[in-house]
């Protein structure tokens, strides 16, 4: 924690400042405390479902009768603080990229800005946070859109300058869809564990909506920040193609590296020491002769096993159970905290019990999935020192060469995995 001017900066420790403004705006009339109950909720916006209204809730929908107001208040019933909207209307909303959006105040709902626990809703916490922290300019992603005319509210409330706004289009996948975590390996180690170069990947990032005047496709840090114009953004919806990423990478490679440069990138990846160290416990005791490490640690060195249908043939489980069982890892090992062999075969005997499986049974397609191979080192240990990213990965790509998963299958699963989520828990 190296501090700053405006600290602290962890949201559990500026509990009371979001108390304090969340009671300044119940003090000026511009928020209320609302006592309704969640199933009161559920059917308030039924019935206007019913109706073919906005689902959106205003003060006058939430309201109690003045006597039964008090009562809940006088026995202590939980309540949030949510602020006051326009019934009606349109809002204007200023952007730096897409000009003045207009948003209909029919959609807006009477947002929670403070939780019966105490805790603010982004949507306070972030106006309370960049007023006071002097923010500028605020950048996110077109998705907060309808979001804006809340925010603009709340500035307006506090009698505060707002900052200026500007709305980026969503990375997409090459089909369209949008970028997604639970899909898409979204997390920079991932990237730096599959040996990509951090000037290919930064060029890459920086080419996504944005293009320099001469359209090149190669360029470096300095030369983007020398000819960067915001209003060069498109809102296409730039398309994430990691094949044009790793010719890119290619590229560098070739062109920028020499041949003492390429094997100081290789020892910083993963011929190193550290990493190397955690493998030879693994290999050592499995092999007779130096040559035979290669093949037996290869898979620790890959992007990924080349995995076929064919090679989950062998296993005792049906196909439907395979997809299902590898599924369910991906998501149990989305939920690790700490990634650890502890805490990994704490999810393994989950799943085991849950499929009634042996251990043994149910390791066999991740150890296909995960290492490429029936015989290796021991999978648990490789999915520690592979990590979170490159194991999710690995696992997803099983489920893609095994025929994926539909939509519909999706729904299914999803079903029965909260059932086993609700068990864990």
């Amino acid at each position: 924690d190296v501090g700053g001017p405006h600290g602290p900066y962890r949201q559990s420790e500026r509990g009371d400042l979001y108390t304090h403004y969340a009671n300044q705006l119940v003090e000026s009339g511009h928020a209320f405390k609302c006592y309704r109950t969640s199933e009161e909720l559920d059917e308030l916006r039924e019935t206007r479902k019913a109706s073919g209204m906005h689902l959106a809730l205003k003060p006058a929908d939430l309201v109690l009768p003045q006597e039964e107001q008090e009562r809940r208040e006088q026995e202590g019933w939980p309540y949030v603080v949510r602020m006051k909207v326009p019934a009606q209307g349109t809002c204007i909303i200023n952007d730096m990229l897409r000009g003045p959006i207009e948003v209909d105040w029919a959609q807006v709902d009477a947002q929670v800005l403070l939780k019966s626990d105490g805790m603010p809703t982004y949507h306070l916490a972030n106006v309370v946070d960049d007023h006071l922290m002097q923010i500028t300019h605020v950048l996110r992603g077109e998705e907060w859109i309808n979001s804006a005319p809340k925010h603009q509210l709340l500035y307006e409330y506090f009698g505060w300058e707002m900052p200026v706004l500007c709305h980026m289009p969503l990375l997409r996948n090459p089909d369209k869809s949008k970028l997604s975590k639970r899909k898409n390996p979204t997390s920079i180690n991932y990237y730096r564990r599959m040996g990509y170069l951090p000037q290919a990947v930064l060029n890459y990032l920086g080419r996504m909506g944005w293009s320099m005047p001469d359209e090149r496709e190669k360029f470096s840090l300095e030369e983007m920040m020398v000819h960067f114009d915001i209003q060069r953004v498109s809102l296409g919806g730039p398309v994430f193609d990691l094949e044009k990423l790793t010719w890119l990478n290619g590229l560098y490679i070739r062109e920028d590296l020499d041949d003492q440069t390429f094997l100081k990138a290789l020892m910083e990846w993963a011929f190193n020491e550290a990493y190397v160290g955690q493998i030879l416990p693994q290999v050592r005791p499995r092999v007779e002769t130096l040559s035979q490490v290669a093949p037996l640690a290869g898979h620790f060195f890959s992007g990924g096993p080349v995995v076929s249908k064919e090679d989950f043939g062998d296993t005792k489980l049906d196909h439907d159970t395979t997809v299902k069982l590898l599924q369910f890892l991906v998501w149990r090992c989305e939920t690790v905290s700490g990634w650890n062999k502890d805490a990994l075969l704490g999810e393994v005997k989950l799943l085991a019990g849950h499929f009634e499986l042996k251990m043994k049974d149910l390791l066999a397609p991740v150890f296909i999935a995960i290492t490429g191979s029936t015989a290796s080192t021991s999978v648990m240990d490789a999915m520690v020192i592979l990590g979170s990213d490159l194991t999710r990965a690995r696992l997803r790509h099983a489920i893609e060469v095994l025929g994926g998963v539909s939509k519909k299958q999706a729904k299914r699963l999803e079903k029965e995995y909260r059932e086993l989520d609700t068990q864990a828990s």
